[in-house]
């Protein structure tokens, strides 16, 4: 049998099948464990042909290595660094499955990712697939989760999922293996995508989600520190009162798209001129009954307002992204409520 006397003419994998054989069963069972399988391959042919390996040839190796990792000098561990390192080292579909996992929401399976997703963003993605698509994904996570998903649905398409969960029978499991990958490929890695977007546009929605006491305290106090962030989150903001800068066609889509138990609520605590938009938009009668609707409310709490209002900004942002509405660019002048 060969056998290893020096480090000359040694290549990569046959140092490599040294420094796991040095490093015994244990260690080099994990280290196999997180190789692809052209890599065990490869390593392992290579242990295989070695024969003896001197024992200076194996302290001359772990020598060489640490010296190796001396000379790197500080080392900077970021998701950048680490996502040019496995795309160095892997097929980039590979890659991107780790990277998306490591930003990813903390989970084991997918099904434990989508559990730390807000329900908010879940629901806004499964609302676009097939209702026997959902009834998979809800049956799969906690049932307090599926359940505050459920209600952000639109109501005909909620009932289709319930129905479908009524009478869904055992999944199978290449079924479930093809929605896993493409819940990966398709959401997850977008989800971390959007996590790297600016962090004044983070902020404004932050901002526009707050109740109005909140968002001028917050936004007086960023102000004295820094005016200019300040101003650029203002002006990524989109509020209710923004909502004039919609056409009367715009508006009146939005109508047909909001509940109608908040439409009162959120016109409530808004602008004169802001209710008249969308009176104008309705017939005489529906005009008239939404009149009627908000004086029979009486004193509404102004957190009932701002989250009946947030819902409405929320829905006309959603049709703005599907590109069934169109909103304007300009900002109007600050009206009091």
């Amino acid at each position: 049998m060969a056998s290893v006397e020096s480090l000359q003419g040694v290549t990569g994998k046959q140092k490599a099948a040294i420094l796991m054989l040095a490093l015994g069963e244990a260690q080099s069972a994990r280290l196999i464990g997180m190789m692809e399988d052209d890599e065990i391959r490869g390593v392992s042919g290579a242990m295989v042909s070695l024969g003896s390996v001197k024992a200076l040839v194996v302290e001359q190796l772990c020598q060489e290595f640490a010296e190796g990792l001396g000379q790197q000098g500080n080392l900077v561990g970021s998701l950048e660094t680490t996502e040019r390192l496995l795309l160095a080292a892997l097929p980039a579909d590979r890659a991107a499955q780790i990277m998306e996992e490591i930003r990813g929401p903390a989970g084991r399976t997918m099904w434990d990712k989508l559990g730390n997703v807000s329900e908010a963003v879940l629901a806004n993605y499964l609302k676009n697939e097939y209702p026997q698509t959902v009834a998979v994904v809800l049956s799969r996570i906690k049932p307090d989760h599926a359940g505050r998903v459920l209600s952000l649905l639109p109501d005909s398409f909620g009932i289709e999922v319930i129905m479908r969960m009524l009478h869904m029978e055992s999944v199978q499991r290449d079924v479930l293996d093809g929605m896993e990958r493409t819940l990966r490929s398709e959401f997850m890695l977008t989800l971390a995508s959007t996590a790297r977007r600016d962090s004044h546009e983070m902020m404004a929605d932050i901002f526009n989600s707050m109740d109005r006491a909140s968002e001028a305290r917050f936004t007086a106090a960023l102000e004295e520190r820094s005016r200019e962030s300040a101003n650029k989150i203002k002006s990524l903001m989109f509020t209710f009162d923004d909502l004039r800068r919609l056409t009367p066609a715009n508006v009146q889509i939005l109508l047909r798209s909001v509940e109608k138990d908040k439409l009162p609520v959120a016109l409530k605590g808004a602008s004169d001129g802001l209710r008249e938009l969308f009176f104008g938009n309705l017939s005489e009668r529906a005009g008239k009954m939404l009149r009627e609707d908000i004086e029979m409310l009486g004193p509404v709490k102004l957190r009932d307002v701002d989250e009946a209002q947030a819902g409405i900004v929320a829905m006309a942002k959603d049709l703005a992204a599907q590109g069934v509405i169109e909103i304007s660019e300009g900002k109007n002048d600050e009206m009091v409520a």
